[in-house]
């Protein structure tokens, strides 16, 4: 097999490989979300420990209290009986029966009580009628106390010790229950950062797909709303990126053709004076053939270059004060003759006085060029083609316009829709009348813009189309007018 007819092989782009970033513990989302769940959790647990021990061992100590209180009334009740002996065999029998329980009684006659131990206050208290409960201290010790007056002076007083780790009691209660909420906080934890994890990791690699050149996925919209916004936003990036690379091949494929029509030419004249085809006679034509494709070419160069840097923060602008109504005066004595050596009919329509702006004159003047540039490859002789200048509004500080016309072909209103696009008509009107570039508007556009200024284009009353570019005002009269 000749090396012509060897089969070409599509060899794999060779270039690094994007590393997906190492993951460091607990710094991932569910890392993250398991452990502040687990800490809102403890804090809740915490929390209901606080409230809820101290609860319970009021709770116990209000129903040992509760239970006390109703032993002295049965006490009372005994030792109230008429009959002494009667009082006396049914009192021992019950002071047996509650020493059995763990419970003292102390018994006050006439404003003596028959053991020592018993604050005399409380005694007091008692003999003199009234009812005691609550928790004092009985013999050194702290104890549940209730007593219960009797008549003449007479009392009956029950204590119990205080019940020693009632706190320690009450805590390996509530400690499962306690322990089963904490569990249960871990649980939900895991759960909502998984959930909440799935579609930032879907995210994260589409987003890495994108990078990698898949234009064609897609992240499913599902709920929080804002996990929707971000799967919205990555789709909504994918359909641009796809658009965006479809209409730049688009681009490149429209200049590589426009490029390589004027080095055709350039190539076949040259190869025609190399091979001594062309004649002495006809080398002044040639060379004015071979110097226009050049123009055309340079001219191209250039306008990608500007293209290129248009948007670059070094972009050269100098903005001053400007005449639009002198601007368009002088861009008449440079189109007046190109127009008319080519039957067609050029008008400039300024007013009287001065039309004020702000903006760099050689950019605008540009601008005006390339517009009437595009004017003139379409329209046919006898048509007009008008540039015109005036006040964006009765008041100086309102800016200035220009306006290019024309009465050629004109646009669709989908044209108009994509004008300023690179290669957006090139591409639709190729081979269907005279085209540029299509870089030209793009570059008036993207000139307008950076000069704080905005276009338009629409359709003329001469049945062309119509560009109006508005341009800033002077900051000088800005001031002057307030």
């Amino acid at each position: 097999m000749s090396a012509s007819a060897q089969p070409t092989v599509a060899l794999p782009v060779i270039g690094p490989r994007p590393v997906p970033p190492r993951r460091r513990p607990g710094r991932t989302l569910t890392a993250r979300a398991v452990l502040v769940t687990c800490a809102v959790a403890l804090v809740s647990v915490l929390v209901t420990a606080l409230v809820a021990v101290p609860l319970a061992v009021r709770g116990v100590e209000r129903r040992d209290q509760d239970a006390l209180a109703a032993q002295a009334r049965l006490a009372a009740d005994v030792l109230r009986v008429r009959l002494p002996w009667q009082r006396d065999v049914a009192g021992d029998r019950l002071i047996r029966q509650l020493r059995e329980q763990d419970i003292d009684v102390y018994v006050i006659r006439a404003g003596t009580v028959d053991r020592a131990g018993l604050p005399r206050q409380l005694v007091n208290r008692v003999a003199e009628g009234r009812n005691v409960s609550g928790r004092r201290l009985v013999a050194g010790k702290r104890a549940l106390v209730e007593g219960r007056p009797l008549p003449g002076g007479d009392g009956v007083v029950l204590t119990r010790p205080a019940t020693p780790g009632l706190w320690g009691r009450v805590l390996l209660t509530l400690w499962l229950p306690l322990l089963a909420g904490l569990a249960a906080g871990l649980g939900a934890g895991m759960l909502l950062a998984r959930r909440l994890a799935r579609p930032i990791r879907t995210a994260a690699t589409a987003a890495a797909r994108l990078s990698a050149g898949d234009r064609a996925v897609r992240v499913p919209v599902e709920s929080p709303e804002e996990v929707a916004e971000l799967a919205r936003a990555l789709n909504a990036l994918a359909a641009a990126l796809a658009t965006s690379e479809g209409r730049q091949r688009e681009f490149l494929l429209s200049v590589s053709h426009e490029l390589r029509t004027p080095l055709t030419a350039i190539r076949g004249y040259a190869e025609a004076l190399a091979d001594g085809v062309v004649g002495a006679d006809d080398a002044p034509e040639t060379g004015r053939t071979m110097l226009a494709e050049a123009e055309h070419l340079d001219r191209l160069v250039r306008d990608l270059l500007a293209l290129a840097r248009l948007e670059a923060a070094d972009f050269p602008l100098e903005p001053v004060p400007v005449d639009l109504t002198r601007l368009a005066a002088d861009a008449e004595r440079t189109w007046a003759d190109r127009c008319a050596a080519v039957g067609v009919a050029f008008r400039v329509e300024i007013p009287d006085g001065a039309v004020p702006a702000y903006t760099d004159p050689g950019r605008i003047r540009q601008v005006v060029d390339g517009l009437l540039e595009n004017a003139l490859r379409v329209v046919p002789p006898g048509a007009p083609v008008v540039l015109a200048a005036r006040p964006a509004g009765p008041d100086p500080a309102a800016g200035g316009v220009l306006e290019v016309r024309d009465g050629g072909p004109g646009f669709t209103d989908d044209d108009l829709a994509v004008a300023f696009e690179r290669g957006a008509l090139h591409e639709r009107y190729r081979g269907v009348r005279k085209v540029g570039s299509g870089l030209g508007l793009a570059l008036a556009a993207g000139l307008v813009r950076r000069l704080g200024g905005e276009i338009a284009v629409g359709h003329a009353a001469e049945g062309g189309a119509a560009f109006a570019v508005w341009l800033p005002p002077d900051p000088y009269l800005i001031r002057t007018a307030r």
